[in-house]
């Protein structure tokens, strides 16, 4: 680029090559600062298209802004060292104070060095893309936005969270690759334990046939069997392996059926109850006259 700005310069008389110069910069960077986005875009429409799930195709989205990032950061750094040649202002010095400061700085802003490498390797290894919802440092959420610095939530109430990349220790990404709607049914302990399983795979079969929900649900009901014996009721597990972020949506709606088959099929549905028993003192007739 050097090159270019000298060869442009030696066609113009003494006075105005400074000042061309400078805005052959200024112009070069503006081209590079309008269209890099655009190129970026459209490569990463291109390769958006290839992939084989949203999934990756929410990853390459992820990447691609912290691409334009970087680029955008590039282009202003360069410009600005270009411009300060220009005006007769040596570079070296100034890079060489500019090592020494970013080592103080280092040590000075290690949290945000921190979040700067976190979010780089969460980016690198694909934990978390744009869409997800995830938990991290404490807080759940949609994920809208993905930085170098910081994670965007916003979770069912609408509620906004930033948080810090150097926050995030472990992740649990909810919508990756596949997900399990789980259902804890309690029935009444006098119910038959057989019959009711098998009614919960009736529900399930009729369920995973439904138009609306035959192409989220990955698999048939999978019964686990009674997980344990509540106070007072038998609590009995089981799961659909789904598609990404339906596991709420055919969770729910399995629980609206159930509900309606064991009504049908008279199998009772307990609620807490305390069972009184009176002891009369002594002396006394247990039955009132």
């Amino acid at each position: 680029m050097r090159q270019t700005l000298d060869a442009f310069a030696a066609a113009l008389p003494a006075y105005l090559a400074t000042p061309a110069r400078v805005l052959l910069i200024l112009f070069l960077a503006a081209i590079a600062l309008r269209f890099i986005p655009r190129l970026i875009s459209r490569v990463r429409k291109a390769v958006q298209e290839r992939q084989d799930s949203a999934e990756d195709g929410r990853r390459i989205h992820t990447l691609s802004r912290v691409i334009r990032y970087v680029f955008t950061v590039l282009v202003t750094v360069v410009t600005g060292i270009l411009l300060l040649g220009e005006f007769g202002v040596s570079v070296a010095p100034i890079l060489g104070a500019a090592g020494v400061v970013g080592i103080a700085l280092g040590f000075g802003a290690q949290s945000l060095v921190k979040d700067y490498f976190t979010g780089f390797f969460l980016l690198l290894e694909n934990q978390i893309r744009v869409g997800d919802i995830v938990e991290a440092g404490g807080k759940s959420g949609v994920v809208e936005e993905l930085t170098l610095r910081y994670l965007r939530l916003r979770d069912y109430s609408g509620n906004v969270h930033y948080v810090p990349n150097g926050n995030i220790s472990v992740v649990t990404n909810m919508s990756l690759g596949y997900a399990n709607a789980v259902i804890d049914a309690g029935v009444a302990y006098g119910e038959d334990v057989d019959r009711v399983i098998g009614v919960m795979r009736q529900v399930g079969e009729e369920l995973r046939q439904d138009a609306a929900f035959s192409a989220k649900i990955l698999d048939a009901l999978d019964v686990a069997g009674v997980e344990r014996w509540g106070d007072s009721s038998v609590v009995i597990r089981c799961r659909f392996k789904v598609v990404p972020l339906e596991q709420w949506n055919v969770r729910r709606e399995y629980l609206r059926r159930l509900k309606a088959a064991f009504d049908r099929e008279g199998i009772e549905i307990p609620f807490p109850h305390v069972k009184l028993v009176y002891r009369p003192p002594a002396g006394e007739s247990a039955c009132p006259k």
